[in-house]
């Protein structure tokens, strides 16, 4: 199993730097941050943008694959995303992993000024935006008319480093999601059941048990293995925070193992409010439970 962290873009580059760095040198796959233009109970505190924090990620690490987790297309167009995502897979030297997702009903809708869209018309426009950017990164020219997006010619010069393109792993947790997850999707991603839904980490890991079923059918409904897909688990979607103790994740860690799924990811601890822990974990589960997670499955 391959273990991620989650770095949310809210410090100054002085003190984001050196957590990118240890996240590599501590031994982790896979480091993400996210994609909003605000996030819930942090809206109203310090926040920069998840492009330029990834560029300047991919120039102080050497190893350690880098990514989105996630974004949608509650302001991102793929025309001029995919000249983005290029560039830092470019920085990177081929390290970049693209999570996208529908995108939800909240501030990045709401400070838009638009109004959020009907469930239907929210599965149709992420379909499009993986598709279309899809295209768009692995097509010399693309043009494409949808109902929420279009584009006329547009290059992609000089590709991805990653042939024919940098990797999507696509969030979905309902039946629609996840059939354009199955089609499109080097990775699948879950956060489970919502956490409101939910009372205990029992229930909590059997709904992400439903969850990984549910994927699985529609992986057959198009007649795709399953091997030929990674299965990533948001850890931090459970009632309890992985990195609570080192305890705590590795039975989260070996739970995800034992349900099929390839990747876990956490979030780096913070100071208080969501995700609050202490770094101290962070580094002993690197120490202790890493080692035994890791598996000689190449990316």
């Amino acid at each position: 199993m391959r273990i991620g962290i989650v770095i949310l873009p809210e410090h100054r580059w002085w003190i984001a730097e050196p957590k990118w760095r240890a996240v590599e040198e501590m031994g982790f796959h896979h480091a993400w941050t996210y994609d909003h233009l605000g996030w819930r109970s942090l809206v109203d505190g310090p926040w920069f943008g998840a492009v330029p924090t990834l560029s300047a990620a991919a120039l102080v690490t050497t190893r350690i694959r880098l990514g989105t987790f996630v974004a949608s297309p509650n302001f991102r167009h793929p025309v001029p995303f995919a000249r983005e995502l290029m560039t830092i897979d470019d920085l990177s030297d081929g390290r970049l992993t693209v999570g996208l997702g529908a995108g939800g009903a909240g501030y990045d809708t709401t400070v838009m000024g638009t109004e959020p869209l009907l469930p239907a018309d929210r599965t149709q426009r992420y379909a499009e935006f993986v598709e279309l950017l899809g295209s768009l990164l692995a097509m010399d020219r693309t043009s494409y008319e949808g109902k929420f997006f279009s584009a006329v010619e547009a290059r992609n010069a000089p590709g991805c480093v990653q042939r024919p393109r940098v990797p999507f792993v696509l969030a979905a947790n309902g039946p629609k999601a996840m059939a354009i997850a199955a089609r499109y999707g080097t990775g699948w991603v879950t956060t489970g059941p919502p956490t409101g839904t939910v009372e205990t980490m029992d229930e909590w890991w059997r709904g992400v048990a439903v969850h990984a079923a549910r994927f699985d059918e529609a992986l057959n409904a198009i007649g795709r293995a399953s091997h030929t897909i990674d299965r990533y688990l948001n850890l931090d979607s459970a009632p309890v925070y992985s990195l609570s103790s080192v305890e705590c994740f590795r039975d989260a860690a070996c739970r995800a193992r034992e349900l099929g799924f390839t990747d876990a990811v956490s979030h780096w601890p913070r100071h208080d409010g969501i995700y609050m822990g202490q770094e101290s974990v962070l580094e002993k589960v690197a120490d202790e439970v890493l080692p035994a997670l890791i598996t000689e499955r190449p990316h």
